[in-house]
């Protein structure tokens, strides 16, 4: 009986021992198989913590790979306050190293016992005293910064980014969904009491790069020459553009003011503004090119029809029209040389005023170009469709409608071609990885169109080159190649009055070279020069600057052989400005002032090489004293020379064509920087090797 019992008990304890396993096992199968995602999200939620952090953007490079924007990885600060002992004494330590006031730090401790950035892409010096102070709770993690290695060159096409790597402007904006990529996240587990244990971060992908079809050389020539054009001209603002006329490849583009990229914030937002793309302004004569352009291409005139200038002035409508001086009978060519108001208008009014509206709408104005930056501007030519006889005489010359320099270099760059309208652009290829990216979006490849016929393109630049060998813009005169180009002089309007001042201009000059073969187009824009105001005074000068280093530097063939005094004056040691002779005893330095220590000057003669007979040796004074060595530049190509010079900071002053023969001062002389190197090429002269008599050993 008792051990009935016995057995009894053990049978109802097996039972609620196996009714509670099974119920355990039942509960536990449920949780598994039907709330495992719910449990596990709020486990996630308890233990993890997710941290995005800026993501690592593509680089941009210029059209032979050099980098202009990267970005590198750099220390961030952050605090998981539940872990600070002592979050006062925290904050006044850190804020000495962050220079974040002390209440900032505690505000932001108090708002959040989990997380809290203290201070982000810090400089290591700041890093590496964060982490000296050792603080309990106190953390650095990586996080990627962009940099611009060349500082401020090509700042307004680049852009730049915000703390979060977002961009604001430039490339870095318009591309900014491509390059940026994805956030990338840290993944931080903590224990119940949000004490920090382990911490991995998510796979990052491969970001997406940009090469620009920007010459990085180019670009520093165009930015040298407009800084020096505004230090002289003390103008507000300018741009200046370089493209290759027969892609629509923008080789250069600079405006002033400029900025660090890498500091924007610390300059002007004016300073900001991409003007090539987005500035609106009257162009002036430089519009006259446009108006001979659909007047040749309908064959309404010729360039040997004469036309009466009527003494600088008519009336067109009841308002009368002045030239900027009194003209009689001038030819059209003559016309275009001498900028003359009231020929153009006299060549316009031949024109139907939709005729004309069509010809300027082909050439683009008044609608965006599509060029792959931000913000740009269509211009100004609404309401103007009927084109009656005023609006035509005044659009003529360039008033009345309002262009962006982008949209007048990409019609100039048409004439330069043969009368193909290319789209202008700044962006070669987008790359992922070893993939090149399709073209789509701004890459997306666009059809030019025929504006105007090639032998009236051809006219226009025959024209062209008139201007600089006997018209406005001599300045512009090229020493070794052949040069087309337009000048223009536009009053700006007063904001006040709603008139014309009479005191502030945009300058402008655009041109090509050579006239045969362009192999670039070039505008210089300066906005209210000071004293000298006319575009070939202060514009067309720049242009000469820029094209006689652009076009060596492209190996573009000179086309035009130099005379003895073209060879000479290019030897000169003094600005082109300056008319003293070579034999003036005080040498110049880079700023064009006088040194005040004749002695310091001797005379060097360069021998060897090929010369012809009827041109002197090279004899230029050197500055002596400097700490760079010049480079041994003979045999290389104008390019390589260009190159060269640039790097190391001097100025070349390259005659002839081929290779280098010749060079003043000699290799390893010790020069200062910005000093002038003068290079003469030609073709070398092969030494012949001695017959030699007698045995042989």
């Amino acid at each position: 009986m008792q051990q009935d019992r016995v057995h009894v008990r053990l049978l109802i304890i097996a039972g609620v021992a196996f009714l509670w396993m099974g119920a355990v096992a039942g509960r536990l199968s449920y949780l598994q198989l039907f709330r495992h995602s719910e449990y596990l999200t709020r486990a996630q939620r308890q233990q993890q913590r997710t941290i995005e952090i800026t993501p690592k953007r593509g680089a941009i490079y210029d059209r032979n790979n050099s980098p202009l924007a990267m970005s590198l990885p750099v220390d961030s600060a952050f605090g998981v306050p539940s872990e600070i002992p002592d979050e006062h004494l925290a904050a006044r330590l850190l804020s000495g190293v962050v220079n974040v006031p002390q209440e900032v730090l505690e505000a932001r401790f108090e708002s959040s016992k989990s997380f809290a950035w203290i201070s982000r892409k810090l400089p290591p010096e700041k890093a590496q005293a964060i982490a000296a102070l050792n603080l309990k709770g106190v953390y650095l993690q990586k996080e990627n910064q962009r940099f611009y290695p060349k500082r401020d060159l090509a700042a307004h096409v680049l852009g730049f980014v915000d703390v979060d790597e977002k961009g604001l402007a430039g490339i870095e904006r318009e591309l900014d969904s491509q390059i940026r990529g994805k956030n990338e996240k840290v993944i931080v587990m903590a224990d119940a009491r949000q004490r920090w244990f382990d911490r991995s971060e998510d796979e990052r992908e491969s970001a997406t790069s940009v090469t620009l079809t920007l010459d990085e050389k180019i670009q520093f020539i165009a930015e040298r020459e407009l800084a020096s054009a505004i230090a002289k001209t003390h103008a507000l603002a300018g741009t200046i553009i370089v493209m290759n006329p027969n892609n629509g490849e923008i080789l250069a583009l600079t405006n002033w003011p400029k900025f660090n990229p890498s500091k924007a914030g610390d300059a002007p937002k004016e300073s900001w503004t991409n003007r090539a793309v987005s500035d609106v302004y009257e162009p002036g004569s430089i519009f006259k090119l446009i108006t001979l352009s659909a007047a040749f291409d309908q064959g309404i005139t010729r360039p040997e029809e004469v036309f009466d200038c009527q003494n600088g002035a008519v009336t067109v409508s009841g308002h009368r029209i002045r030239d900027h001086k009194p003209f009689g009978m001038l030819s059209v060519a003559e016309i275009l040389a001498k900028s003359s108001n009231v020929g153009t208008i006299e060549i316009a009014l031949r024109l139907e005023g939709p005729k004309f509206y069509d010809y300027v709408r082909a050439f683009g104005f008044g609608s965006m170009t599509g060029v792959d930056m931000p913000y740009e501007s269509r211009g100004r030519l609404e309401g103007l469709k009927d084109m009656k006889p005023l609006a035509v005489a005044s659009i003529s010359i360039g008033q009345e409608i309002g262009v962006t320099p982008i949209q007048f270099i990409t019609a100039v760059s048409a004439i330069a071609n043969g009368g193909i309208l290319y789209k202008p652009h700044v962006i070669a290829e987008l790359r992922r990885g070893d993939r090149v990216l399709p073209a789509d979006g701004p890459l997306a490849p666009e059809h030019p169109k025929r504006v105007i016929r090639p032998e009236t393109a051809a006219t226009l630049r025959r024209l062209m080159e008139g201007v600089i060998l006997n018209g406005t813009g001599t300045p512009a005169h090229l020493d070794g190649w052949t040069a087309a180009g337009k000048t223009g002089t536009a009053q700006k309007i007063d904001p006040e009055t709603g008139r014309y001042s009479p005191t502030n201009y945009i300058a402008s000059f655009t041109g090509l070279a050579p006239i045969n073969n362009p192999a670039v187009t070039i505008l210089i824009s300066l906005d209210s020069p000071v004293g000298l105001h006319e575009g070939g005074e202060v514009a067309a000068p720049v242009f000469k600057r820029v094209a006689e280093q652009v076009l060596p530097y492209l190996d573009v063939p000179q086309d035009v052989p130099l005379n003895p005094k073209l060879i000479q004056a290019a030897y000169r040691k003094q600005p082109s400005e300056d008319t003293s002779s070579l034999e003036d005893s005080a040498t110049m330095d880079f700023s064009g002032q006088p040194d005040a220590t004749p002695a310091a000057s001797q005379k060097t003669t360069v021998g060897g090489g090929s010369r012809p007979a009827s041109q002197p040796p090279i004899t230029v004074a050197v500055e002596q004293g400097g700490d760079i060595a010049v480079p041994d530049l003979s045999g290389k190509t104008m390019r390589e020379v260009t190159e060269m010079c640039l790097r190391l900071g001097f100025e070349p002053v390259l005659v002839g064509s081929n290779l280098a023969t010749e060079q003043s001062p000699a290799a390893g002389s010790k020069v200062k920087h910005g000093a002038r190197i003068t290079v003469q090429f030609g073709t070398p002269v092969q030494k012949k090797t001695p017959l030699r008599t007698g045995n042989r050993n």
